[in-house]
């Protein structure tokens, strides 16, 4: 079966048709021009996915979902897996926020020059989403209970990150060029400094990489924007 069989065929499964009507207020013009990026009022999943878009100067259409919306099961059962980010690129429907960003990284080309630098970014990135998931648990699971621990163990988390980019001197996580890695630990670094404003302290290398990604035009930009000051970094209230 071919992709474009496959996506056809999930679009008219009864759990899986997109409740358009009452999702979107942009116009069919304005939809086939830019990307399509379906979430929640929160940074949460899809903001590494955002910062790498701004950074490469790509548009998107912006769809937000309510709590409400959400809790009406209408747009979560239109998920193929239950769940946002949902991406769309033409008549290409992705789920699962890794996925998007892979896809988009190999279509930007910000995967690498060869496949042995492509393996390298993977398993970074791999490496971040593992901080990125231990943030997640405290913040909706342990928050009032372990948050002193998690700082216990914080840094020995950024270390490994440390030493990585003290050891490249192409100044990104891999290589000399910036890949989707870089944007989702720029992420966790911001994310982190919210919850701990003394994280990087003791780490020169995290701090200067912070700077530089933060200085890009693009990044400058948007990190200084009232979209995304104004938008919560979790769906709880914490942070």
């Amino acid at each position: 079966m071919t992709l474009q069989n496959m996506q056809a065929r999930l679009a008219n499964y009864p759990s899986c048709h997109p409740p358009t009507a009452h999702l979107r207020s942009s116009t069919k013009e304005e939809l086939q021009m830019a990307y399509v990026l379906t979430y929640f009022p929160v940074r949460g999943r899809a903001e590494a996915i955002r910062l790498m878009l701004k950074d490469q100067g790509k548009d998107w259409t912006e769809v937000t979902v309510t709590r409400d919306m959400w809790l009406e099961g209408t747009v979560k059962n239109s998920c193929l897996f239950g769940q946002l980010p949902k991406f769309e690129d033409g008549d290409l429907t992705l789920y699962q926020s890794n996925a998007i960003r892979r896809y988009l990284a190999r279509k930007l080309g910000i995967y690498g020059k060869d496949d042995k630098e492509e393996a390298f970014i993977d398993m970074m990135d791999d490496a971040v989403q593992d901080l990125q998931n231990k943030y997640i648990k405290l913040i909706y699971q342990e928050y009032d209970t372990k948050k002193e621990d998690y700082f216990k163990q914080l840094p020995c988390d950024l270390a490994r990150f440390e030493k990585i980019l003290t050891c490249n001197e192409g100044g990104f996580l891999v290589g000399k060029q910036i890949s989707f890695a870089d944007y989702a630990l720029l992420l966790q670094l911001l994310n982190h400094e919210v919850l701990c404003p003394s994280a990087l302290d003791n780490f020169p290398s995290l701090q200067a990489y912070r700077d530089r990604l933060s200085a890009r035009p693009n990044i400058k930009a948007y990190l200084e924007s009232h979209a995304f000051k104004n938008t919560p970094i979790n769906g709880n209230g914490k942070q």
